[in-house]
């Protein structure tokens, strides 16, 4: 079985790496937290103690980081050392695979510097969250060629269900931060309608199943309810843990912002979306899954 490099070892790394392991794979992992690495040890990965002895014979690298900084640092190396960066590293016919959500205009960037060391590279971030990191039901959204995908497809059939092609270099990226524009907005509509209603006098679970079988019904109240109590497993019910932090979103709805200004496109409902979290995270939620933005709903209702 191939050997894969697995860079980022996060809520959403960490799972996707152990899915991979189960799969049969050799996978070395890396990651500045130590601790994290250790944990993915025990269950038969090798833990690698830098970037370069991490990709040291892997077929496959994927990285999973925070940030788009980040990404390009480790692909094309911190200001001053391209030496150091991933792609002065790897091996030749290497393949790179960053599951990342970061900006499309670096996707691009790390895309064309890995074509010039004729280096294979696709932009694969994902939905789904840590439940379906964990679960290995993620959906990838890749961009890069058509060859590109369908050798990222192999790869990654073993950590999601849903694997989609959206378009070259950077297509990835734009894809899924429309969705998530998209999720915070009906996040943001499904906290004012429930909260709405309970403040009415309705039963938030009951309010929640006519929802669903009515024109209302939307992802967030099939699989992510915000109101405590009314979906047993939703975050919302377990103190509101994450689950997926609202920092992330908030990041994710800035990349939005900054898409639909290059594009000089209008996103109102991004926009009122990104100033709600904005809001919300200044209020000490920022680790917070971020359904607790129905607690600045009914929390604000109830001040009153």
């Amino acid at each position: 079985m191939a050997a894969i490099a697995f860079i980022g070892l996060g809520n959403m790394g960490s799972p996707m790496a152990r899915n991979l392991l189960k799969a049969g794979f050799q996978v070395n992992v890396y990651d500045i937290n130590a601790e994290a690495a250790r944990k993915l040890e025990k269950e038969g990965a090798t833990v690698a103690s830098s970037l370069k002895a991490a990709v040291t014979g892997a077929d496959t690298v994927i990285t999973m980081l925070p940030a788009g900084q980040h990404v390009h640092d480790v692909y094309l190396g911190p200001k001053g050392q391209p030496e150091a960066g991933l792609l002065n590293l790897v091996s030749s016919g290497t393949f790179l695979i960053d599951s990342s959500t970061i900006d499309p205009a670096t996707a691009k960037e790390v895309a064309s510097h890995a074509l010039q060391h004729q280096l294979e590279f696709v932009d694969a971030p994902v939905s789904g969250g840590v439940a379906g990191a964990e679960a290995g039901t993620l959906t990838f959204i890749v961009g890069g060629t058509d060859a590109a995908f369908h050798r990222a497809e192999m790869v990654l059939k073993h950590a999601g269900k849903n694997i989609f092609h959206a378009g070259p270099a950077g297509a990835g990226q734009m894809a899924k931060i429309c969705n998530n524009l998209m999720l915070a907005v009906q996040m943001a509509g499904a906290c004012e309608a429930i909260n709405l209603g309970m403040e009415n006098g309705l039963d938030p679970k009951v309010l929640s199943d006519i929802m669903l079988q009515s024109s209302g019904r939307n992802w967030v109240l099939e699989l992510y309810n915000p109101c405590p109590g009314v979906m047993e497993n939703a975050p919302a019910s377990k103190g509101y843990q994450p689950g997926f932090m609202s920092k992330l979103m908030l990041k994710d709805l800035g990349l939005g912002m900054d898409a639909a200004l290059q594009s000089q496109t209008a996103v109102p409902m991004g926009a009122l979306a990104r100033n709600l979290y904005a809001f919300h995270n200044a209020n000490g939620n920022e680790q917070r899954d971020f359904s607790s933005l129905f607690e600045f709903y009914h929390g604000e209702v109830k001040q009153h």
